[in-house]
């Protein structure tokens, strides 16, 4: 319409000499009335054509949708050989030094891995160039390490599952910066249990960890060394990290792991979700299997990524221990869910010559349409193939009962209640503030807290410096794969899952522990909290301001 001036009210309008109402205008253009038609035509014109843009860009976004929906249902059944034996990480075991500790020296630092066939992929390590050795310590060991940070960003380490002081929980307040070191000390003071570390520096814990950084931490006691469970570490106890991966095509990470198209149809919201699976940091791998029974200490170390753990032939299994410590009898099962950061220690039987694999089944992510396969609800991924000998060594008899398991977490009559919803990249309508105290409890006191997705997406839920139990999960009576002592749990969406939480012993006012959902990306974009321990009354005056600000 801007092409035409308006000559209604032109002074140079002349004269209606056929007295028609129409004036001619003196550039001998159009009558009046016939320019209004014209306006009026190009703004139905215009109107049209911006309606049909909008038709136009709404079509391509629901057959790009379209074409994104149906290609997430992702699957590596029939595509491996297992062709590649699985690692095993080296055993970090020291012997106490003068002044009875047991000191451990790690150090992060870049490095190069041929992960896939041909291609070399930019990694870091701890102690080598991807992933990190296994550390084991006993109840009751005074433990000490030397933490140096080789590299390039200032990172963190944090004892996932370690009873300890918040000063020593390596969490984003305990960052060093490159070239740094860090001195932590602490005595294991907590049942048995197949612990993990893993960097957790503010905003870039994914990163870090799709890059390598993580490693088990596995804690013994008497009643574990006296379980008659296997306990040859690397023969019949073993060690499973699961990780997927994400590839540029020059072999690199994608750190992003979504193309635009898949990024504006809604996937990768809750992080990377990799179509390439590695155990141990071992792609396409398989586990030569010596005894009848193997025991198989299972890590989902992956950002995002639900695993739902089930053998090909269908054969059960019994799940002998939670992330935090034994559990008081074997339960039987055929399948086994784990969120990123949940553990379970499983124990599978063997007859000689069996060859079966250990598959993702698609897991039960409690999310409608269309989260339900665009955050991996719908895959299926076969992650490693299990081969006996043809003469195995007879193993001790599965216990019926594992004595000195932790006593599950009671609610008492009087315990503090706190609610927590999680949504979008907050919780309880916050996002992280690394200055903000969000909660402040007594030492030592139960709790009772009431946590809860609201979104409709994927969420798992940590908290630093203690163990709980499950006593409520969405309404219903606790699962059995959920009972023994937790750090983790998976958030069924707009159900409430109840925890029974002991409040560590260490108080300090000042330094925080955390809580957050432990889908890396959430955490990194703010869907975490921090508490403080203080001394039993001294609640109301205790900062909520961490002083000096973070650490």
């Amino acid at each position: 319409m801007t092409d035409q001036p308006h000559r209604v009210t032109d002074d140079r309008t002349g004269p209606d000499p056929a007295g028609t109402g129409e004036h001619a205008d003196s550039g001998g253009g159009p009558p009046v009335r016939r320019r209004r038609g014209v306006i009026r035509r190009r703004v139905l014109i215009t109107a049209g054509s911006v309606l049909g843009l909008g038709a136009l860009t709404g079509g391509a976004y629901g057959l790009n949708f379209t074409l994104v929906y149906r290609d997430r249902k992702l699957s590596n059944v029939g595509e491996l050989d297992f062709s590649n034996r699985v690692a095993i990480p080296r055993l970090l075991e020291p012997d106490k030094d003068a002044r009875g500790r047991r000191h451990f020296e790690l150090k992060a630092r870049p490095g190069t891995s041929t992960l896939l066939p041909g291609k070399k992929t930019p990694t870091w390590g701890v102690n080598g160039a991807f992933l990190g050795p296994t550390l084991r310590a006993r109840r009751e060991d005074t433990v000490s390490v030397t933490f140096s940070n080789g590299l390039p960003e200032t990172t963190s380490l944090h004892w996932h599952g370690m009873h300890l002081p918040a000063d020593m929980d390596g969490g984003p307040h305990q960052a060093v910066s490159p070239g740094g070191v860090w001195r932590p000390t602490w005595r294991v003071d907590q049942p048995a249990a197949t612990l993990w570390y893993h960097p957790h520096p503010h905003g870039d814990t994914a990163d870090h960890a799709t890059r390598g950084i993580a490693g088990m931490f596995i804690l013994e006691d008497e009643h574990s060394e006296d379980s008659g469970l296997p306990k040859t570490y690397g023969v019949d106890d073993v060690p499973l990290i699961l990780q997927d991966r994400a590839f540029q095509d020059d072999g690199s990470f994608s750190l992003k792991g979504t193309s635009f198209r898949e990024e504006i149809s809604g996937v990768g919201t809750s992080g990377v979700l990799g179509d390439k699976i590695f155990v141990n940091g071992t792609y396409n791998p398989h586990l030569n299997v010596a005894t009848t029974l193997l025991r198989l200490r299972v890590l989902n170390a992956s950002n995002a990524r639900v695993y739902n753990l089930g053998f090909t032939d269908g054969r059960s299994f019994h799940l002998v221990a939670q992330e935090s410590g034994l559990v008081p009898a074997p339960v039987q099962l055929r399948r086994l869910q784990l969120s990123p950061a949940e553990r379970a220690e499983i124990v599978v039987p063997f007859e000689p010559g069996d060859r079966v694999v250990l598959r993702s089944y698609a897991p039960d992510l409690g999310v409608g349409f269309p989260s339900g396969r665009l955050d991996g609800g719908e895959d299926t991924f076969d992650l490693l193939q299990l081969r006996a000998a043809k003469k195995l060594r007879r193993s001790a008899e599965l216990p019926a009962k594992l004595s000195g398991a932790p006593q599950a977490i009671k609610e008492p009559s009087s315990a503090h209640r706190r609610d927590f919803e999680l949504s979008g990249f907050q919780i309880n309508g916050r996002t992280m503030d690394m200055n903000r105290i969000d909660q402040v409890a007594p030492a030592k006191a139960v709790e009772v807290w009431d946590v809860q997705a609201i979104d409709g997406t994927p969420h798992s839920f940590h908290v630093h410096g203690t163990s709980f139990s499950v006593i409520g999960y969405g309404g219903e009576p606790t699962p059995e794969r959920l009972r023994g002592l937790k750090d983790t749990v998976y958030l069924p969406s707009q159900k409430t899952v109840r925890l029974a939480v002991p409040m560590p012993e260490y108080t300090d006012p000042g330094t925080p522990y955390m809580f957050h959902c432990h889908m890396l990306k959430h955490e990194d974009q703010g869907m975490m909290g921090q508490f403080t321990v203080v001394k039993p009354g001294t609640e109301r005056s205790a900062p909520r301001r961490v002083p000096g600000g973070h650490h």
